[in-house]
């Protein structure tokens, strides 16, 4: 691990830590640090830590931090809330990260980034679809060990896709499921707009059982929020037909705890997962034992351009902060004349 800082010299600036990072986040990061100079310094950690004592430690003297895939607990918020004014977070679903009802009591501005993504995690979705209906890897695994005895597969073509949340990334994975030719319902909260139902080519469906019990394949595609938080229970999982698909690229609590886990348990549906109640996934999750399922580390939103998107954005949120501004703001915070 090395630091990269920025504006040394400029004490009289209030610093932004970077505790930890992916590698493939350092070149986006330092391409967008232009746009604090003269408004903050930086000091940049390279490498990635799990470590909550050793995150806290690295943003002592910190006024800003930008947080990538590293949950924030309630003790951690509150000691840095002693000096941290705005904590930018890498993801758009902030609830699963922090809290943000403290944070507001604390003060502390909490940042999202918004759309950053959209492309990247409609991808990966169609991705966990096609390692299940077509078995790549598990392919390429088998021919690696010496075997050619290949596995039959499922198409997409001609299936019914139902997307729980039409929203930037859900109406993505809707106009990619219409290239392949896949029947494409969906369900927005019941308060989807029927031109954008119709723009992409998708068929409303007025409940979520409904939308569960006629599809071939789920995906969801739910921001966490205090109402969706647990909105697909056991009826609505009961409510698939065996052999049905379940994905999940955005949020593991948008799903009642331990509902489906139960479902699974039984067998009889495939299931491609890339968020979980706790991450990273325990060693002792009995989700890791289980057959009929293709997990993967919450990856779905790292690709090159969304990366280049939400580092900007991570940044162009704390510059709008020590400017005055509300760019992604989640919570407002203490403002920065009041804060220092």
């Amino acid at each position: 691990m090395t630091l990269i800082e920025t504006q040394q010299d400029r004490t009289d600036l209030p610093l932004v830590v970077i505790p930890s990072v992916f590698d493939d986040m350092i070149e986006p990061l330092r391409e967008a640090f232009p746009l604090l100079y003269g408004i903050a310094r930086v000091r940049m950690h390279t490498d990635h830590t799990f470590d909550t004592h050793e995150f806290v430690r690295r943003c002592a003297g910190a006024q800003a931090v930008i947080v990538i895939n590293v949950h924030i607990s309630d003790a951690m918020l509150t000691e840095l809330a002693s000096h941290v004014r705005v904590l930018a977070f890498g993801g758009t679903g902030v609830a699963s990260y922090v809290n943000l009802d403290l944070a507001a009591k604390l003060g502390v501005r909490i940042c999202n980034v918004r759309h950053y993504g959209d492309a990247a995690v409609a991808e990966f979705a169609f991705a966990l679809m096609l390692e299940i209906t077509r078995r790549v890897g598990a392919l390429d695994r088998q021919l690696r060990d010496g075997s050619w005895d290949g596995a039959p597969g499922l198409d997409l073509n001609g299936r019914t896709l139902a997307i729980v949340g039409l929203g930037g990334i859900g109406g993505t994975v809707a106009r990619i499921a219409n290239g392949f030719g896949m029947h494409v319902t969906a369900w927005d909260s019941g308060r989807g707009d029927p031109a954008r139902f119709a723009t992409h080519n998708v068929a409303p469906v007025p409940t979520l059982t409904e939308l569960f019990a006629g599809a071939d394949v789920v995906s969801v595609h739910m921001p966490l929020t205090d109402e969706t938080h647990g909105m697909i229970t056991s009826e609505h999982l009961d409510a698939m037909r065996p052999g049905t698909i379940f994905i999940n690229t955005a949020r593991a609590e948008v799903v009642a705890s331990g509902a489906l886990e139960k479902r699974l348990a039984r067998g009889d549906i495939p299931a491609g997962l890339d968020v979980f109640d706790t991450e990273p996934l325990p060693a002792d999750s009995p989700l890791r034992s289980m057959p009929n399922l293709v997990l993967t580390p919450h990856v779905a939103w790292r690709s090159d351009s969304a990366n280049r998107n939400l580092t900007r954005q991570c940044v162009e949120s704390i510059a709008s902060y020590f400017t005055g501004g509300d760019y992604n703001a989640v919570t407002p915070g203490v403002a920065w004349n009041t804060g220092k």
